[in-house]
């Protein structure tokens, strides 16, 4: 790659309006680091710009599975293909969506949450698929920042002095959870790795993707399994025969990689959990959908 590439290309847009996320609907039972629920406006966009709805959409790096939610939820794409490697948040996703959304959704709202409990649960998640399940649900809501990456520790202070207590909503997770296990039927759940999916349907045209990896430097903080060869990953996303948008932070050394192999890029604008306005890239063979606008009101249609 040369160096001419490592300065920012025509094809990166800077125009962008942060997204306010209160007028999102939030339908994942996690708080997940990274997580994409400021981009989902796009995502509507993208999906119905693409006329999806016939199309099957893979998400390699689901994680809390906003996206995949969402497209299920409101009937943007025909199937869903969810992907994730870490054990306890596939756990989560194979008791949802294999049956045990009740039994998950009481066992939160019937739980006593207590510092004690909390470290119980935890300790104890290795005994069955349920119980790690659960724990990851725990793990998540009492964490700092909601990660789950070994060594995260409890929150101490939390809102309004809450500590443990200050994410911990049973009635609103149970609420989210029993609609996940309503649009079951249109989702499939596999745990496993993101790249080996891809390369198992890249010839297919009726498949579109949305990659969302564990970003570099960031990954190894936030979560279990962060280490990814990006430079592997571009080569895969330039084999798919089907259209694929993927996410990363905006670094010099992703648009190099962008431009070697003729992505767009656009810049959007975003705010962190701490309010804090930052940009990520999204990139794809052809961006040209972001310049019309969104004029169809999402609606769930189950």
């Amino acid at each position: 790659m040369s160096k001419a590439n490592l300065l920012p290309s025509k094809k990166v847009d800077v125009n962008s309006k942060v997204v306010n996320v209160a007028t999102v609907p939030q339908r994942s039972p996690f708080r997940y680091a990274g997580g994409k629920t400021w981009l989902i406006p796009k995502i509507r966009q993208w999906l119905n710009e693409r006329e999806a709805s016939s199309k099957e959409l893979i998400e390699p790096f689901a994680g809390g599975g906003i996206v995949s939610l969402t497209a299920a939820c409101e009937n943007l794409v025909h199937r869903v293909t969810m992907v994730e490697k870490d054990e306890g948040v596939a756990a989560v996703w194979q008791i949802v969506l294999n049956g045990g959304a009740q039994w998950l959704a009481d066992k939160i709202v019937n739980f006593q949450l207590t510092p004690e409990n909390a470290k119980e649960v935890i300790e104890n998640a290795n005994e069955s698929l349920e119980s790690l399940a659960f724990a990851t649900i725990v793990k998540n809501r009492v964490n700092r920042g909601g990660i789950l990456a070994d060594g995260s520790s409890f929150v101490k202070k939390g809102e309004n002095g809450k500590g443990i207590r200050s994410r911990w909503y049973p009635e609103t997770l149970k609420k989210r959870i029993l609609a996940i296990g309503r649009v079951k039927d249109k989702i499939n759940f596999i745990q496993g790795d993101g790249f080996d999916v891809c390369q198992q349907n890249y010839s297919r045209e009726d498949v579109i993707y949305f990659i969302d990896p564990p970003y570099p430097k960031t990954g190894k903080r936030l979560y279990r399994y962060s280490e990814v060869n990006h430079q592997q990953l571009f080569a895969l996303a330039a084999r798919l025969k089907g259209d694929f948008l993927m996410t990363y932070n905006d670094a010099v050394e992703l648009r190099e990689m962008g431009n070697f192999y003729d992505f767009e890029m656009k810049q959007v604008a975003m705010k962190n959990t701490h309010h804090a306005k930052k940009s990520e890239l999204l990139i794809s063979k052809n961006l040209a959908w972001l310049s019309s606008e969104v004029t169809k009101k999402p609606t769930d249609k189950n």
